[in-house]
């Protein structure tokens, strides 16, 4: 006899368990489809393997505060519903230890496994099947199917022809291939007839031209606390975190942060000393002082970055007395006021997240089914929501998931 599921999930990750596992939990029978080897791999080797769970600063009131898309208001209703009080819940309740390391990140005690293992545990308490690795190759909507009543999805995969009443896409997005990722829930909304914002990378290291940033490169491995801000108006992002020299550009919290805001030729503004007032600071010691502005900076930036930062000028040899006040209150301003543009990113390679996705206009937001393609659900990074670093992805994706689960 032929088997209809009541809904296959394709994305064996943190929004395709979670929504598995609550709707098997409500007597669906369901099924999970991932083509990869090893199960929800992108929470393994999140947080540096401690998997930042959520993040407890998330206001469900002002999604737009900590969420970026085309629509800021769609997730609020499944963030509302779904908080990250009780997926803390949830692992009281499996005795999974947490602590909060920064701004209301959550990490997990025992690692990312055991976040895993939880999830898994819940698909069991549902009866949830698996199929893994699995690749889909095809989806089509039929009504073609012997005593079944009205249409339904057909899959071909590797598992062979699949039926189901439902189907729900958790494929993520393009982010770290080398785990897996791929476009296939994007080329899946547009097969269906829904439109996609272009998906870019986001949370990612910044590049810049190498013969301009030649001098920055000797300074790869110093990091300091920054303020970063980028665009205008609504489209604004600005960050106090720590900030990052690489070889190749700048990373750390507060560019990855920014680069969600970035757009190429987009010009970045940065506070290298946030929180001092540089040049009252410089002038106010100026008198009688026989250092040179080098050591000075030394109180506020790191070493190396200070030497730099004056070495190109024969001026800044002199011991600060002798210094006019001007060229002072100058260097103040480049150093927390630092104006750079990038030539691009580290791509999706090294992004945490996808940014664009499933335009939510085809979405409705109680339910994340497909306004025109009943029975079609889209769930977490494939959507376009995405959230800041520190958690805020993670609940979107148990949040998204508990909201079509129980529309399941």
């Amino acid at each position: 006899m032929m088997a209809v599921w009541d809904a296959v999930v394709i994305g064996g990750g943190a929004a395709g368990l979670f929504c598995a596992a609550l709707a098997g939990q409500r007597g669906r029978r369901i099924l999970v489809i991932d083509h990869g080897e090893r199960i929800a791999e992108k929470i393994r080797i999140s947080g540096g393997g401690r998997c930042n769970f959520t993040n407890r600063e998330l206001d469900a009131s002002a999604p737009q505060r900590h969420f970026l898309s085309r629509n800021p208001q769609f997730c609020r209703s499944a963030l509302a519903r779904y908080t990250p009080q009780d997926f803390i819940a949830l692992l009281d309740r499996h005795g999974i230890g947490w602590h909060e390391k920064h701004r209301g990140q959550l990490f997990c005690d025992q690692g990312s496994g055991a976040i895993i293992d939880m999830l898994l545990d819940e698909c069991a308490r549902g009866a949830v099947e698996r199929h893994q690795p699995c690749a889909v190759h095809a989806v089509r909507r039929t009504a073609a199917v012997p005593g079944l009543a009205g249409e339904c999805f057909e899959l071909d995969s590797d598992a062979g022809t699949l039926h189901a009443h439902r189907l729900v896409v958790a494929t993520g997005g393009l982010s770290i291939p080398p785990i897996g990722a791929t476009d296939f829930g994007h080329r899946l909304a547009r097969q269906f007839g829904l439109k996609v914002v272009e998906p870019r990378p986001a949370l990612v290291p910044l590049t810049f031209a190498a013969e301009p940033w030649a001098p920055f490169a000797a300074l790869a491995g110093v990091a300091l606390p920054a303020r970063v801000r980028c665009g205008s108006g609504k489209t604004a992002g600005d960050f106090r975190e720590d900030l990052l020299f690489t070889h190749r550009g700048l990373s750390g919290p507060a560019i990855l942060q920014i680069s969600s805001y970035w757009t190429p030729g987009a010009e970045l503004a940065i506070d290298l000393c946030p929180g001092h007032d540089l040049a009252a600071e410089l002038l106010a010691s100026k008198p009688g002082n026989r250092k040179r502005v080098a050591a000075l900076l030394g109180q506020w930036l790191p070493e190396r970055l200070a030497q730099l930062w004056v070495d190109s000028d024969p001026l800044w040899q002199r011991p600060l007395a002798d210094l006019p006040d001007k060229p002072l209150r100058a260097l103040a301003q480049s150093i927390q006021d630092w104006r750079l543009t990038p030539n691009g990113s580290e791509g999706f390679r090294k992004a945490e997240v996808t940014l664009g996705g499933v335009d939510t206009r085809a979405l409705s937001s109680q339910t994340l089914e497909a306004r025109d393609v009943p029975g079609l659900h889209f769930i977490g990074e494939v959507v376009d929501v995405t959230g800041w670093l520190g958690g805020y992805n993670f609940q979107w994706a148990w949040a998204s998931a508990h909201a079509c689960a129980l529309a399941l």
